[in-house]
Order: C-alpha cells, then sequence, then structure tokens
C-alpha cells in the first residue's frame, strides 16, 4: 500500500490579499501555524502546512499569495499562487465582505481546467455576513457551497471538514495497491534491482521500497536480487514466482534471464499505470517510432539529483532514442515542476518518469499540457521497453497485448 506522503490530499487556500487566508488556516489547525497580519501580501510564497482532519488523516494545506496583487514583485507571488494548482486535490477560495469579481472569476477558470473541485469560504463574517442574494447567485453560478465563517467564532470547522470529505476524491487519502490486483495469497515475486553507481548510498530507490513493501501488505514474498544473480535465483525458487519487476536499465538481462512463462515488467512501468496517465502512455509510445531528424522530445524527471555519467534519464534513454531511431534528435530536460524551456508544441515526443516523488494529481497535471496539446507521451520504463524491443511483453501484465489492439484487463 501507498501510504505517508503520497497519500496525503493536498488543499489550497486561495483568495486576496488579507480575506484571512492564513487566519482561517490557523483556525481550522487550532494553533499557529501561518502569518497573520493586518497587512497586505505578508504572505509572498505558498506555505505548506499538515493538519490532521478527522476522517481524512493529515493533509497539506497551501497558504497561497493574494491572487489580487499588483506590480512586479505581485505578479511573480501571483505566479508562485498558479503553480501550486498543478499539486492540489482540492481548493478553498475565500472571500471577505461581499467582494467578488475578477479575481476570483480568474482563479475559478484555473479551477475548471485543472479539474479542481472546491467551494467558497465568505471570511470575515463578524464584519459582514454574506449578502443573500451574493451567496445565491454564487451557489447557482458555480454549483458549489457557499460558507460563512470567521475566526472568533469558528463554528463553520465542522461543515468545512465535512465539505472536504465530499469533494477530495478517495484516491488522495485512500491507501492504495500498486499490484496488489495481480496478486493472490502467498504468491512469490522476483524484483531486480541492479546496484550501480546510480543507486543511493546504503539503500534501494523509492520505486523499489514501495513494491516491497506492496508485496509485502497483499501477504505475499518478495525475493530481491541483482541482474547478475537472476540465473541462481530462478533455479532455487519453487514454486516459480508469478511476476518478475526489473529495473528499466536492465530491462534487455530481465528479458533474456526470465522465462517467458513468467511475467515481467519494470518498477517504472508499474508506476506508469498507478499513478500516470497509462492510457495516452500506451497511446504515446510507439510514436518513437515515428521521429525524424530535428525533431525534439522533452524528458520529465520528478526530483533534482546528482547527475552520473550513467544517468537513466539524462545520458541512457537519449542514446538509447538516437541509436534505436538512427536520427539526430534534440533532447531537453526538466525537473520537479519547473516549466519546460520551449512551449510544449515544439516537441514531438514527452517522456515521463516513473515520478516516485509526486502525487498523481502533480503528474497528471505535468503530463495535462502535452496532452491537450496532442503531444505523445509516454514513460520511461516503457520507452526503454519499445527501443529494446519487448514493450508488448512488459505491459502484457496489466493488458491483454496484440500488435494491433490492447485491451486492458
Amino acid at each position: 500500500m501507498i501510504k505517508g506522503k503520497e497519500a496525503k490530499p493536498h488543499v489550497g487556500i486561495f483568495g486576496r490579499r488579507n480575506n484571512g487566508k492564513s487566519s482561517f488556516i490557523n483556525s481550522l489547525a487550532g494553533q499557529d501555524v501561518a502569518i497573520v497580519s493586518e497587512t497586505a501580501g505578508t504572505t509572498t510564497d505558498p506555505v505548506k502546512k499538515t493538519i490532521e482532519v478527522p476522517g481524512l488523516g493529515p493533509v497539506v494545506f497551501i497558504d497561497t499569495a493574494g491572487i489580487d496583487d499588483t506590480g512586479e514583485l505581485g505578479k511573480k507571488r501571483i505566479d508562485k499562487t498558479m503553480k501550486t494548482l498543478a499539486s492540489i486535490d482540492a481548493a478553498i477560495l475565500v472571500i471577505a465582505e461581499d467582494a467578488f469579481g475578477g479575481p476570483e472569476e480568474m482563479i475559478i477558470g484555473k479551477f475548471r481546467e485543472f479539474d479542481i473541485p472546491f467551494f467558497i469560504l465568505h471570511n470575515k463574517s463578524d464584519i459582514k455576513e454574506i449578502d443573500p442574494s451574493l451567496k445565491d447567485k454564487l451557489s447557482a453560478d458555480y454549483g458549489c457551497l457557499v460558507l460563512d465563517f470567521n475566526t472568533i467564532l469558528p463554528k463553520s470547522n465542522e461543515q468545512i471538514i465535512a465539505e472536504l470529505k465530499i469533494i477530495i476524491p478517495e484516491s488522495a487519502y485512500r491507501p492504495q495497491t500498486l499490484i496488489g490486483d495481480l496478486l493472490s495469497y502467498g504468491d512469490t515475486v522476483l524484483l531486480i534491482t541492479p546496484i550501480d553507481i546510480e543507486a543511493p548510498e546504503g539503500r534501494l530507490i523509492l520505486p523499489q521500497v514501495q513494491v516491497i513493501r506492496d508485496i509485502l501488505d497483499n501477504d505475499c514474498i518478495a525475493i530481491v536480487a541483482k541482474e547478475k544473480e537472476i540465473d541462481t535465483m530462478l533455479k532455487r525458487l519453487s514454486p516459480k514466482p508469478i511476476l518478475a519487476i526489473t529495473d528499466s536499465q536492465v530491462f534487455l538481462k530481465a528479458d533474456a534471464s526470465i522465462p517467458k512463462d513468467i511475467p515481467l515488467t519494470s518498477f517504472s512501468i508499474i508506476l506508469a499505470r498507478f499513478k500516470g496517465d497509462f492510457d495516452s502512455y500506451l497511446k504515446g509510445t510507439p510514436y518513437i517510432s515515428k521521429l525524424e531528424d530535428g525533431d525534439k522530445v522533452l524528458i520529465l524527471e520528478s526530483c533534482t539529483h546528482h547527475v552520473s555519467c550513467d544517468d537513466i534519464g539524462r545520458m541512457k534513454i537519449p542514446r538509447w532514442l538516437s541509436n534505436f531511431t538512427g536520427k539526430k534528435l534534440g533532447f531537453d530536460i526538466t525537473s520537479g515542476l519547473d516549466t519546460p524551456p520551449r512551449p510544449i508544441t515544439e516537441y514531438k515526443l514527452v517522456i515521463q518518469c516513473g515520478g516516485c516523488m509526486f502525487t498523481r494529481k502533480q503528474l497528471l497535471n505535468r503530463l495535462k499540457p502535452a496532452i491537450d496539446a496532442g503531444v505523445p507521451v509516454t514513460n520511461y520504463g516503457m520507452a526503454i521497453a519499445w527501443v529494446h524491443g519487448i514493450y508488448y511483453r512488459a505491459i502484457a501484465p496489466f493488458v491483454k497485448v496484440s500488435k494491433t489492439s490492447l485491451e486492458y484487463l
């Protein structure tokens, strides 16, 4: 099961300067966790605070800068606020003193663009309760709950929590399984984990740890070996593993060593199905064979890390794609949630890593501009499997495969 950081829902708090966003978070937390001041613009950068919410567990609330900020610095603050939209599962729009206009319409438009559920909180009701006609209009126009609230008598906290339980999708906080649907009690799974210069000192990489935990949570047996020990390990295993999972960079060795009657896939492909846009990956991967001279490929990493001479995303994948296609390709690499260096429409293919450091919402929103623009997208593991000629075997554990169609299990 994926728990902890991966299963925490993220809720963004938006509104004009001095509408009481930080005060609201403090009230919900029952303590001063955000800086409060009567000076407009006190919150300059998005600030995250994890609060335990009954029925939801830990929820990450993101206090953002005012959406009505002004000046050159104000524009930069708003830009940072807008970037949080890619990482949230739900939003609360805070208004005050019946003020509703352009800034609020703009941010609601963004909520809809990113498919973010939200409700409206009319704060400072101790100064002025919301005009009933405005409340009715907002409810009718946007189809969302509108609540009066004040931090002096925060009687609406229970209703706020109840509404959050409604609008936050369960996938954002319920423990999810990576491969539990493929397993039965007592099954054995073989994990192939190279220990090379990219492996972190003294530990496994996060996807490997997550898969091991998922196997154990499903009352099954995880056997872990390096690629050099595959043959020896298979001779010792009885009954044989019901699934083999490999690091993508040793796909060829794994494919040669694992008998064809044992399903084989990779950690990256498991993550692609779990939190990526698997449909789009399946459609986009074959476009690798259509790349031409001069085409640009965007590689998306989910984290920043030390780059080695053997780096999978920055060195190996560009080399494998160039060798496979025989074309002179251009590659851009973008880490985290950074903006690509050129418009997304200039790329002929986007390759996303497994995204072990992203939430599902973050990863889907990371891919959204490319998918909306019709740019093919794929995933590290799926791209590597394609160029090594083992793509259909690698996705077979999750789809019924023929070379003309893919039918989901």
